[in-house]
Order: structure tokens, then C-alpha cells, then sequence
């Protein structure tokens, strides 16, 4: 035992003598590393460059569905008949389907992750909404899942979830066939919220429908998350696959109706006239032409027809289905050429949301096709439909909008720009996942962010001096420089992050924003952003996708870039440490540097070379450019851009040399407030009183 409690001894000596004799190393945080163990390794699935590979899968879905409106009852009834081709490598023993319905069943778990208080005060309709007099019956109510024969077809609902227990393993290529038929009651969107549902109009008993969400439909299963089955409590959306529709949806004989596809019998469910204006309407391509009139859906609308009728639609390669109906619907429509393609911009609205929608809600549909066609890929559906909906909500072809005037028809600048920019953004959200289909429930940026930057492109060739929000550089300072316990990186799920319209909205919005104007170039930015989009459409990208196509197609490392902005709560702020002044004169051979160290910028003697040593630090964590504006002792200026990289060596600050003939009276960082710098205070040199953002900040204040 002896021997060998000195063996132990002389080991243990020996390791620390050589450990003492070693220096600690370091892991690298360097900013510019690049993205090596975050993104996952590339594949034939998914390659290197951000493409699709040649082995790229994804599975597609076709659903066959005859849908009931029960006007009394505010309830659907519908059928479905589903058919899942396996185009993936795997065998799958189980398919998933989303139940979203569920999130209000009786014994959703939903209500029960929401923190609450009891508040001082609430409206009446606020309280009626947070304190219901009775649980609102609401959830999918399964009548029968078969085969396609009619036997019974095992399955197992979890919470939004339902798992179907297939009979034998779906083999890779194979295709299966099965059908659900359900009910449920449809929720009062307008007290008790929700994506979609109905608005009650007391004074006649009429209803606007937005409905979405309305039947079991299949969840992704691709080779990145498997099934992607994660529960729906609300906020993150949607994943879903492509596949063809083909549905025949049954309302009271007096509705007009708008739904994603193309209406197959037009002439059983539009009058003469109707059909005559929408032909007109078909080849005008400068103003709205209106098919349903204000005073035919006034007179509509006193009626309560109790016969039916039944719309039929064919929907090809869309990833989902949504519909509006109601008798109460004025319909107007535009022709757009897109690219020598003719597409319709249809709006539906009641008379409480005219003139307003009658104004500008086509004419933003239109305008959203148009942009959104430049800089991604030309709009490959045949219509899109705006509806007067009350809330933002967006699916295949057709969207549901906010926006209504005063009761005179008056309405404010304010009122216009919220409709016309709601109207925008849920428009382009055909593209943005519709067609570009990114999992929703997962990267929910991928969709909003991406989508909320384009959106202020279209507004900007709407309206030249359309008021943005979100998406600016200097709108987006408050949130970065807030309270980091509350701020999430941007690579969060949706579900799980604190101020969700900045997290998922704003920033990356920004992001994208100053790379196509700061960093990139537009130039740049739109060819690689383009081909990502197009490299994308009907297939589902990774943010590792719309990462490495954004360096591939533009030749720009933005590893620093996508690190600092995406994956970690850092800000940017850089200002002017110090400045030392320095001339230059010959001296035999040599050009001799002398320090000038006179208070100010002007030297005390005139030379011909003026040269200054500006210190620039970083108090921020986010490395960015330094964009500096010299303003010269005769009142000229000049700017200078050092590029990002300028930081790869110290984080904390770096030292440049500029030279010029003339004396320098002053120096700013950033004068166009283009890099969300969250400090302007040490931005200029003499340090000023006042600047540009302070001024915006008083105005925001004011």
C-alpha cells in the first residue's frame, strides 16, 4: 500500500509540475469566425453554396374537402379526403397532422402558460374576453378517421396534435390514402381574438367570416427536424407542405365568397352582372372596377336567405387554404401585369371599411405584386385578395386586413398608412412563406423579418414618403439598447421570446435592411437576395439556406455579420476616442511628423498636408463599419467608410491616420443614423450638444 500511495504522489506531481509549466489557452471569440459549429454540415440534401441539393426531398399532400357554413350556428362541418406521397428516403410508420383548432378546445393547455395579474381597470370588452361568462365549446370535434374504404383508421390526438397509426409502414415513394370528417364551433374573433373566426354585426345579425385553420392538415416531415410536430400555443405559426385542393365550400345562397384557388362555376354563384364586371375588370389595369356595388351589398345584407349554394375551387402547389365569406362583402378587382402576366388583385370589404378599402386596399394589393415580383420572383398564382378582416393574417392568395374609417367616411393619414401597411405586409406573405416556405413554428424571422423588409420597399414605390416603422436603422435603437434579460437573440423560437414584433419583425428587418444599404450595396444584396428566393420557391429553407446563398451569390463573408446581429443580443455602438493632429514637413531625405497639440482640430500654422490620428473605440459589442463625415475648415465635407474588418484585430478600439490638404473643423460617425448605433453621444469629435438623433428622440418624445 505503501508503494502505491508513492506512485500515486510522484503522478500527481508530476502533472501539476507540468501544468505550472504551461499556458492556459483561450477559445476563440473572435468576431469574424467564422460559422462553422453553428450552421449544421452541408449535404446532397442541402448544399454548401445554400441550394437545394440534387438528393433534396419534400413531401407533398393533395386534399379533396366539401366544407358546410352553418350561419345560425357559427359552426363547419366538413370531410376531407387526404392523400400523403412519400417522397422522402425513410419509411414513415405514422403520419402527423395539426389540429390548431385545439388551442381552444375546453381542456386546451393554452390558457394555462399565460402568466396574469389581476389589472386595475379593463374595458368592458377587454373584460368579457379575459373573464367569459361561460367556456367557449371551441376544438375539433373528430366524427371519424377511416381509410380510404371506410374501415376505421387508428389515431391518437395529443393536445394540437393528432398522430395517425398507420396500418403498416408508409415505404419511401409509396402513397397513402385516408379521411377525416369533423366539426367545430367558429370563435367570435373580435372578442375572443384568434387568427381567424367570425365578426358579428349586432344591428342585423350578419357575419363576416375569415376562416383558416379550419381542417386537420399534415405536418413537415423533412430530413432536418424529422416530423415537426411541435404543439401550437398561439403565437408561432405554421409548417406545411405543398400539395393540390380541391374544395367546395357550401354558404347561404346570398354570400359572395373569396378563397385560395381558381373558382371552377363562376356562373352558379355569380350573378350576370357580376360575371360582366369581372370580365371588365379582367383587362383594367389602372383602377379597381367594382363587381359587387355598396348599395347591392346593402340591400344584400337585409335579406337572410335560407337556400345554399356551393363554391367549387381548384388550388395547385399551395402550401395551405383559407376563405372569407360573408352577405354583407362589396368586391372590387384590378388586372396587374406582372412581367406580361396578367393577375387579378381582388378586395372584400363591407360598407363600414368603404371608402377606405374602396381607396387603396386594391390598388396596395397591386402595388405588392409589383415590388415583390422586382426583387424576389414573378408572382406565380393568379390572384390575390385582400379582405376586410380586422386583424393581419395572411394565407395562400388571400389575406385578412384592418382598416375601416370614421362613421361620416372621414379617415386619417394615421388610419390610411396602418391599413395600407398591414395590407403589404400580409400580401407579401405569399411569398414569404407561402411560396418561399420556411418552417414558421421554428424560425418564425425567416417568414416576418424577410417579408417585413421587402414590405417597406413596396410601401416606398406606394407612396414616396410613406411613413415606415419598423425596419429603419434608428427604429430599432430602443429595443437593442434595452433591458437584455428581456431581449432574445433573433435565432430564438417564436414561442419562447420576450418583445415578439421586434425580435421576429424589426431587427431582422434592420439587419437586412443595413446590409443592402451599408454593407453589401444594392447591387449586391438584391442579385443574391433574389437568388435565394428563387432558389427557394415551393421548397423549405433553413436559415443555414438563406445564410450561406446570401455569401455565395454575392462573394461577401457575412459570418460576422449573422453571428453578431443573429445570434446574440450585442448592439452597436463605436465613437470617437480621440484625436491627435499632426503635420508633415521634408526634412533632407526623410518627412519628419510633428504632433500639433493645440486644443480643437485647426493647427496654429498653415502647412500643406494636415494629418490626423483618430482613435476609434467600441463600446457596443457588435462589430460594424465606421462610416465617418469630416466637415472641413471651408465648409466642404468628406466621407470616409472603413469596412467591418477593421475590428478583426481589437474589439475594444483601433487607431487610422487620415490625411488631407485641408483642416478639419469637426468629425461624425454615422451621421445618417444607418447602423442602429444605440449611443450618438460619442460620435462626434469636437463632441457637439445636439445632433440628429437627439433630435429624432425629442420628436419621438414630443
Amino acid at each position: 500500500m505503501k508503494k502505491i500511495g508513492f506512485l500515486l504522489f510522484s503522478l500527481v506531481f508530476v502533472a501539476n509540475s507540468f501544468a505550472q509549466k504551461t499556458k492556459e489557452g483561450h477559445t476563440n471569440q473572435n468576431k469574424f469566425r467564422q460559422l462553422k459549429q453553428e450552421l449544421p454540415t452541408p449535404s446532397l440534401e442541402r448544399t454548401a453554396s445554400g441550394a437545394p441539393g440534387k438528393s433534396y426531398t419534400q413531401q407533398k399532400v393533395d386534399y379533396v374537402m366539401d366544407i358546410v357554413l352553418d350561419d345560425e350556428k357559427s359552426s363547419i362541418t366538413g370531410s376531407e379526403t387526404i392523400t400523403y406521397h412519400n417522397n422522402s428516403r425513410d419509411e414513415l410508420g405514422y403520419l402527423w397532422l395539426q389540429l390548431d383548432q385545439n388551442m381552444r378546445a375546453a381542456d386546451s393547455k393554452t390558457p394555462d402558460i399565460q402568466p396574469t395579474k389581476v389589472p386595475s381597470k379593463l374595458s368592458k370588452s377587454r373584460f368579457k374576453r379575459a373573464y367569459p361568462e361561460s367556456a367557449f365549446d371551441g376544438g375539433f370535434k373528430i366524427m371519424s378517421v377511416t381509410n380510404k374504404d371506410g374501415s376505421k383508421l387508428s389515431h391518437t390526438i395529443n393536445q394540437t396534435m393528432m398522430r395517425i397509426n398507420l396500418p403498416k409502414p408508409l415505404a419511401s415513394g409509396d402513397t397513402f390514402i385516408f379521411k377525416i370528417k369533423w366539426w367545430y364551433n367558429i370563435n367570435n374573433h373580435r372578442t375572443q381574438g384568434g387568427r381567424s373566426g367570425y365578426e358579428l354585426f349586432e344591428e342585423n345579425g350578419n357575419k363576416n367570416y375569415v376562416i383558416a385553420q379550419f381542417f386537420p392538415r399534415l405536418c413537415v416531415y423533412d430530413n432536418v427536424e424529422g416530423w415537426q410536430n411541435d404543439q401550437f400555443w398561439g403565437r408561432s405559426e405554421f409548417a406545411l407542405e405543398f400539395g393540390d385542393y380541391t374544395v367546395n365550400i357550401t354558404t347561404p345562397d346570398d354570400h359572395m365568397l373569396g378563397a385560395t384557388g381558381i373558382l371552377k362555376n363562376e356562373k352558379e354563384v355569380l350573378s350576370r352582372k357580376e360575371r360582366k364586371r369581372l370580365a371588365v375588370a379582367r383587362i383594367t389595369f389602372d383602377n379597381p372596377v367594382i363587381i359587387r356595388t355598396q348599395d347591392e351589398a346593402e340591400e344584400i345584407e337585409k335579406g337572410n336567405s335560407k337556400k345554399t349554394k356551393t363554391w367549387k375551387f381548384f388550388a395547385k402547389n399551395v402550401r395551405d387554404y383559407a376563405f372569407a365569406t360573408s352577405r354583407k362583402f362589396i368586391w372590387d378587382a384590378m388586372a396587374v401585369d406582372i412581367n406580361g402576366k396578367t393577375v387579378m388583385a381582388y378586395s372584400l370589404y363591407s360598407k363600414e371599411a368603404n371608402p377606405l378599402y374602396g381607396d387603396h386596399s386594391t390598388r396596395a394589393v397591386a402595388q405588392t405584386l409589383k415590388t415583390y415580383s422586382k426583387y424576389t420572383f414573378e408572382y406565380p398564382y393568379h390572384k390575390a385578395i385582400s379582405v376586410d378582416g380586422q386583424m393581419g393574417m395572411e394565407y395562400p392568395q388571400i389575406c385578412f386586413n384592418p382598416g375601416r374609417p370614421n362613421a361620416d367616411g372621414t379617415y386619417s393619414d394615421r388610419t390610411k398608412n396602418r391599413m395600407i401597411h398591414v395590407t403589404v405586409h400580409e400580401v407579401g406573405h405569399n411569398f414569404f412563406p407561402m411560396i418561399v416556405n420556411s418552417d414558421e413554428r421554428q424560425w418564425t424571422w425567416m417568414d416576418e423579418g424577410l417579408n417585413s423588409y421587402v414590405e417597406m420597399l413596396a410601401e416606398l414605390e406606394y407612396d414616396k414618403d410613406f411613413p415606415i416603422g419598423r425596419g429603419l436603422p434608428k427604429n430599432i435603437v430602443g429595443y437593442m439598447s434595452g433591458d437584455q434579460s428581456k431581449i432574445a437573440p433573433i435565432m430564438s423560437k417564436g414561442d419562447n421570446v420576450y418583445e415578439f414584433g421586434n425580435n421576429a419583425y424589426g431587427k431582422p428587418a434592420t439587419a437586412l435592411w443595413i446590409l443592402r444599404e451599408t454593407i453589401m450595396g444594392k447591387e449586391l444584396f438584391d442579385h443574391a437576395f433574389r437568388t435565394y428566393s428563387q432558389r427557394w420557391m415551393f421548397k423549405h429553407p433553413t436559415p443555414a439556406d438563406f445564410f450561406r446563398t446570401m455569401e455565395d451569390a454575392s462573394g461577401i463573408d457575412l459570418d460576422w455579420f449573422w453571428r453578431g446581429w443573429f445570434y446574440t443580443t450585442d448592439f452597436t455602438d463605436i465613437g470617437v476616442k480621440g484625436v491627435k493632429k499632426f503635420y508633415s514637413k521634408e526634412v533632407e531625405d526623410d518627412i519628419e511628423f510633428t504632433e500639433d497639440t493645440s486644443e480643437g482640430l485647426n493647427f496654429t500654422d498653415k502647412h500643406s498636408t494636415y494629418h490626423y490620428e483618430i482613435t476609434y473605440n467600441k463600446p457596443g459589442g457588435l462589430v460594424m463599419p465606421i462610416i465617418v463625415e469630416f466637415t472641413y475648415k471651408d465648409g466642404t465635407t468628406e466621407r470616409k467608410t472603413y469596412p467591418a474588418q477593421i475590428w478583426r484585430y481589437n474589439d475594444a478600439e483601433i487607431t487610422k491616420v487620415f490625411s488631407s490638404s485641408k483642416e478639419i473643423q469637426s468629425i461624425v460617425l454615422d451621421p445618417d443614423l444607418e447602423t442602429a448605433d444605440v449611443d450618438t453621444s460619442n460620435n462626434s469629435f469636437p463632441k457637439q450638444q445636439a445632433n440628429k438623433f437627439d433630435m429624432f428622440k425629442k420628436e419621438i418624445k414630443g
